[in-house]
């Protein structure tokens, strides 16, 4: 009887255990047990547009007042990846963005746990910035960050925020069990150290163990459903999204961008960029120091190399400029992501690759970065400083230069400049010795009008899933702080008997807060030393931080999750007007086409379409597209979408011609690829307008519909590589308004 008793007691407390694990499975929104084998994770993918105004307002990354953007040449993207062991998740988020901000990460945890509860949170979410300078600015909450942008802009952090989190909510929503993989391999041609002055300042011996001033080393995770479905691809490779330069106006995710595009191009055939079931994100690592354009820096007026310490010819940064490998800078942002997005799929198809196994496990703690206590070697100890910015920072860099008569290499004041910069705030006496021996330009650390111009709360955070060890960083490590920095970590996950370790720095995520300079680098005031905000020792005191958390992890240790960024959000400012109201020209309405494409074009051509158009900013059309390409299917009159603004063929250019009458101009441009079927096409170009009476109304245009033949092999134009661009016809007479307005 008791044995019976027993067995009843038994079998009841199986079926309330079963019934548990299945309540808290729903709960975290798994479906699957995958304990019983480790190497086995709950996998999944999400991709969703984050592109946010078009048109009008400042780029963020060159920090160049007249470069305001004016259209689409493709579109940005948050790319995310959920990592699962039934016990804990992670999310890692590469977005097609100049950089994270707090407030971002913020406004995505809350829509997440409104939606979801406490299974996302600020320990396990990841969010890092891919660092194109081709995309909106004013999103980041610190005044310094949107000076350019004439303030806060809230149309671009929605449209990051909601981006993000429907990336994260398609992960979410898709997850399946599968295995993960782990390749990696060198890019030799794809990069070169922008400051080697700086990184020659690191000691010989350690130099001596690595073979470039770059790291060259791309690492690579494969995912996989466990049918072995390819669900989605990411990598880590230091490079700046600096090929597009600074008199780019076109949105871009630069050479990351397309090498991921291209890649999903490749695992999603026919689908629209973005729509896609397979996710390729190329994400940033420590590109602090590392630029694209490989042919390195020269004088444009003279192409003599310029001055090795300074990047200036005589005496001036303004005609230092690094380029290539291309004729322009579209050919270089095509060539540098071409090979990245080469080097990937050879590792995405290693068949040696390792397969990722072992539990999922993470640490996140708010630090104050101005005042953090920094155990240096031999026993001494020093501290941070609060945020200030060099001389050198103003100079700029060989991928984009600064104003004025500053320069890179600058250790020592300047009088005149003192004085200015003493206007807005003069460093005390401890601030200067602090930051020493960079000459403080920028006390921005201690100026809080109208709010604080720096951030001080950093965000730090380990992500371990198996042996791949994902590390975010809260800016741009240089190549070799970067390398300290990850051996550290490595290093102490391997004492702690973790096996295998692959450590993979993940740049610009969930904070910005400028550049991270070695120690021996700060000496030299490079412009990445003097953009290194918190002082020589900041270097260390992330290693020390994520050490930290390293051994907080496998000790069992708890981590105090730290002083809270502040929420800025109600104290930001924008001195950009918003769109007053649209007008189109009298006889016209928007939509209208000014400018049939050419009725016959060959592939491999260049094709015009232009349209009265409203304001880009009237609505950013998130997860749609100002323009298509489209072909007529079989003569049935059915449309068929062959290309959208988000493809790398298309350009969607506008142009305000009268602010006076508000009237606008849409250009669309399609390089008709090589491979193009021939058929009957036309373009078309949706968007809004804004009356002074009835709001904001949408709108449609297209084209009369042209031919595409495959290029003969004769013929009267001379062909190259670069598509040829073929004058636009007009079926109708030049409308008389078109001459008054500056059509």
């Amino acid at each position: 009887m008791w044995r019976k008793a027993c067995e009843v007691v038994v079998a009841a407390a199986v079926v309330v255990m079963v019934m548990v694990a299945c309540v808290v499975g729903r709960a975290q929104g798994l479906a699957y047990d995958l304990r019983t084998d480790p190497s086995l994770y709950n996998i999944g993918v999400g991709i969703y547009d984050v592109t946010g105004p078009a048109a009008g307002v400042n780029m963020m990354g060159y920090a160049n007042p007249a470069q305001i953007n004016s259209g689409i040449h493709m579109r940005l993207f948050s790319r995310a990846f959920i990592l699962d062991d039934t016990q804990r998740r992670v999310v890692f988020v590469s977005v097609d963005c100049g950089m994270m901000g707090s407030l971002i990460k913020t406004k995505v945890v809350e829509r997440l746990q409104a939606e979801y509860g406490a299974l996302y949170t600020n320990a396990n979410v990841m969010l890092s910035g891919t660092h194109t300078h081709s995309g909106p600015g004013g999103f980041l909450e610190y005044l310094l960050f949107d000076i350019t942008s004439l303030g806060f802009i809230k149309e671009t952090l929605d449209a990051m925020v909601e981006g993000i989190f429907q990336s994260i909510k398609q992960a979410h929503e898709g997850v399946v069990p599968g295995h993960l993989y782990l390749s990696s391999g060198d890019i030799l041609d794809a990069s070169i150290n922008r400051s080697p002055t700086g990184y020659l300042n690191n000691p010989e011996e350690e130099r001596a163990r690595y073979l470039y001033d770059t790291d060259k080393t791309m690492t690579l995770l494969r995912l996989e459903a466990q049918d072995g479905t390819p669900l989605g691809m990411v990598n880590w490779f230091a490079v700046h999204p600096t090929s597009m330069n600074n008199t780019n106006t076109l949105i871009s995710g630069d050479n990351k961008g397309y090498a991921s595009q291209l890649f999903e191009e490749v695992m999603n055939p026919g689908a629209m960029p973005g729509k896609g079931k397979f996710v390729a994100a190329f994400a940033q690592s420590n590109c602090g120091d590392v630029s694209p354009n490989i042919k390195g820096p020269h004088c444009i007026d003279t192409g003599l190399p310029c001055d090795l310490a300074t990047s200036t010819c005589d005496g001036r940064v303004q005609k230092c400029i690094a380029s290539g490998p291309g004729r322009d800078m579209m050919e270089s942002t095509k060539i540098i992501a071409t090979r990245q997005f080469a080097k990937a799929m050879d590792l995405y198809n290693d068949p040696g690759a390792v397969k990722v196994s072992g539990p999922v496990l993470f640490a996140q703690q708010f630090i104050d970065m101005a005042n953090y206590t920094v155990h240096l070697e031999g026993g001494n100890t020093s501290s941070t400083c609060m945020p200030a910015l060099g001389y050198s920072f103003a100079a700029g860099t060989i991928d984009g230069p600064g104003a004025f008569d500053f320069t890179q290499g600058t250790t020592e004041g300047n009088p005149f400049w003192n004085m200015v910069s003493g206007m807005l705030h003069k460093p005390s006496e401890e601030q200067i010795a602090c930051h020493a021996p960079k000459p403080i330009l920028l006390d921005t650390g201690e100026i809080n009008m109208p709010y604080p111009w720096h951030p001080r709360i950093m965000d730090t955070q380990v992500g371990l899933v198996g042996q791949l060890a994902i590390l975010p960083v809260p800016g741009e490590f240089t190549t070799m702080c970067g390398r300290r920095f990850r051996e550290k970590v490595a290093s102490v996950l391997e004492a702690s008997g973790m096996e295998g370790v692959v450590p993979v720095l993940a740049g610009l995520s969930n904070v910005y807060s400028h550049y991270i300079a070695t120690w021996d680098e700060y000496q030299v005031q490079r412009y990445e030393a003097a953009s290194t905000i918190f002082g020589p020792h900041t270097c260390a005191a992330y290693r020390q931080q994520y050490t930290y958390l390293a051994q907080s992890i496998f000790n069992g240790n708890e981590v105090p999750p730290g002083p809270s960024p502040p929420d800025l959000s109600d104290s930001v400012l924008s001195l950009l007007p918003g769109v007053l109201f649209d007008g189109a020209p009298m006889g016209s309405h928007f939509g209208d086409v000014v400018a049939q494409p050419y009725p016959l074009a060959y592939t491999g051509e260049t094709i015009t379409a232009k349209f009265v158009s409203g304001h880009p900013r009237n609505d950013v059309l998130l997860g749609g597209s100002f323009l298509t390409v489209e072909r007529l299917v079989n003569s049935s009159g059915v449309w068929e979408v062959v290309a959208t603004d988000a493809n790398w063929e298309t350009r969607f250019i506008w142009d305000r011609v009268s602010l006076l009458l508000g009237t606008s101009l849409a250009t669309v441009k399609w390089d008709i690829p090589h491979n193009t079927p021939e058929g009957t096409y036309r373009i078309t170009h949706t968007g809004h307008c804004k009356s002074f009476f009835f709001g904001i109304s949408p709108y449609f245009g297209a084209t009369e519909p042209f031919e595409v033949v495959a290029r003969p092999d004769v013929t009267l134009i001379e062909f190259a590589e670069e598509p040829q661009e073929r004058n636009s016809g007009s079926a109708l007479p030049k409308p008389w308004w078109l001459k008054i307005f500056g059509f």
